[in-house]
């Protein structure tokens, strides 16, 4: 397992990334199941989980292949270049994606196709490849500058000083510490320091503050990734991960008893219980998949996840021509959910149904790009 690619961990991630492309596309958002939103505040969904499993499979992924470069003879100097200018990238495009229509932007064009009224304070500059950015960035250089116990010493500090924080420093203003939409310390350091619009008006929830545990959650795949090289058994790797994740998992359902599942704040306990939850579904994938038989069922986790945020970046441009683009009186999604309603079909069904359809169009051209042994790196 040393030398051979963890098909497990690429159908993973593909999988996640289509998940993501299928709660974020509904063909109505007046119409979704509540499996499928993020929850308003504290507790967790379906939804909620997406986010950081792609979090840690950047920090697995970043593990298994800077380990092949510096066995390759790369010196850890040499690879820092690469490893700024690919987060550059990957933030650059997010800000980029920030500026269409499904993000919200609200500057219009005008006749010769420039922005009209430009201006940088209608732009958000968080976001979630802008978090992806920074999270690889920081795990890269953590992987090359420390050993594993150092990592996870690094990431225990983080998540006891967030907490301290979260819960001790009074939001200036108020007389207490505030967990409160709007009102918490995360959401006064972004009305502080965070240029632009932010998502929900007064506070991000891929704002500055949360940003540090969820660095804790790259950094929880890190350490799995240093697993997985190991020179263990590959049974003896599934048993161990299995084992430490049901103790994040465990560790993180105990911590709500203090401070709660919260993917807005990014809480301690849900960066556990999160992590934990991954590790055993990639354990588990790795005995299904990598130790067993039968790999094609996984194929269709695989297209996506080699190719995973392209195709992510992809979504976000169709949707321009699913979404905001009218034929007729309405556009494609409108027309797909209208005609069927019409018949009877529950609204919720056809929901899904649309987006369950568009997760299908992304795949076309993420196969176009696997058959053809092309995966973009941004």
């Amino acid at each position: 397992m040393e030398n051979k690619r963890l098909v497990s961990l690429d159908a993973f991630r593909g999988f996640t990334i289509a998940a993501m492309i299928l709660v974020n596309f509904p063909g109505d958002w007046n119409y979704v199941f509540s499996p499928l939103r993020h929850s308003e505040w504290w507790g967790i969904t379906f939804t909620d989980v997406i986010a950081p499993f792609f979090l840690f499979t950047v920090g697995v992924s970043i593990a298994l292949a800077y380990s092949k470069r510096l066995e390759a003879g790369n010196k850890p100097q040499e690879m820092y270049k690469k490893l700024f200018i690919r987060a550059i990238k990957i933030f650059m495009v997010g800000m980029i994606l920030n500026l269409g229509p499904s993000q919200g932007f609200d500057s219009q064009v005008d006749d010769f196709g420039i922005l009209a009224n430009f201006s940088w304070e209608e732009v958000r500059w968080a976001g979630t490849l802008q978090r992806i950015s920074i999270v690889f960035l920081v795990c890269g250089l953590l992987f090359l500058q420390t050993s594993w116990r150092m990592q996870a010493a690094i990431g225990a500090m983080v998540l006891v000083l967030y907490s301290l924080a979260m819960l001790l420093i009074p939001t200036p203003g108020y007389d207490k510490a505030m967990l409160e939409p709007g009102v918490n310390l995360a959401a006064w350091v972004d009305q502080q320091l965070l240029p632009g619009k932010m998502w929900r008006g007064t506070w991000d929830p891929e704002g500055i503050l949360s940003t540090f545990p969820s660095i804790v959650t790259g950094i929880s795949g890190l350490i799995v990734g240093r697993l997985l090289l190991t020179k263990q058994p590959i049974e003896a790797k599934v048993k161990t991960l299995l084992f430490w994740g049901f103790i994040s998992f465990i560790i993180g359902i105990v911590l709500t008893w203090n401070f709660g599942l919260n993917e807005n704040l990014w809480t301690p306990s849900f960066v556990l219980f999160t992590s934990g939850m991954a590790a055993m579904i990639l354990a588990s994938s790795i005995y299904v998949i990598d130790m067993g038989s039968n790999q094609n069922w996984a194929q269709f986790g695989v297209v996506y996840g080699m190719n995973a945020i392209t195709v992510y970046v992809l979504a976000d441009l169709l949707a321009i021509i699913f979404y905001y683009l009218s034929f007729g009186e309405h556009s494609l999604n409108a027309h797909f959910f209208n005609a069927f309603t019409s018949i009877g079909i529950a609204p919720k069904v056809v929901s899904l149904l649309y987006a369950s359809i568009f997760v299908g169009i992304n795949f076309i051209p993420a196969w176009f790009l696997f058959k053809r042994k092309i995966f973009i790196k941004l």
